[in-house]
């Protein structure tokens, strides 16, 4: 395991983070404590369920009650889908 120290990973972060990538095990020694740098895989499918404990069913019904809200805002002229084109001033 190559060590750093935490100024030494700053000075080239992304030399280390290329490194880390193609496996190598990179170590950033901060005070009595060494922290491993290394890939996470991120699984955003599951998001809420991994990190707030919400199961399917909840999920599924906070999707449709905010499917409803957006239906609301939009019917009543509130929220409107952007096309791309800023409307034009009024001169004043």
């Amino acid at each position: 395991m190559k060590t750093l120290t935490a100024t030494e990973a700053r000075k080239n972060l992304t030399h280390w983070l290329k490194a880390a990538k193609n496996g190598q095990e990179i170590g950033i020694v901060y005070g009595a404590d060494v922290f491993a740098l290394r890939p996470v895989p991120i699984q955003a499918a599951d998001y809420a369920q991994h990190e707030y404990g919400a199961t399917p069913e909840q999920l599924a019904g906070f999707a449709a009650r905010t499917d409803a809200e957006i239906a609301r805002e939009r019917k009543s002229g509130r929220m409107t889908v952007f096309s791309g084109k800023l409307p034009k001033r009024r001169a004043g």
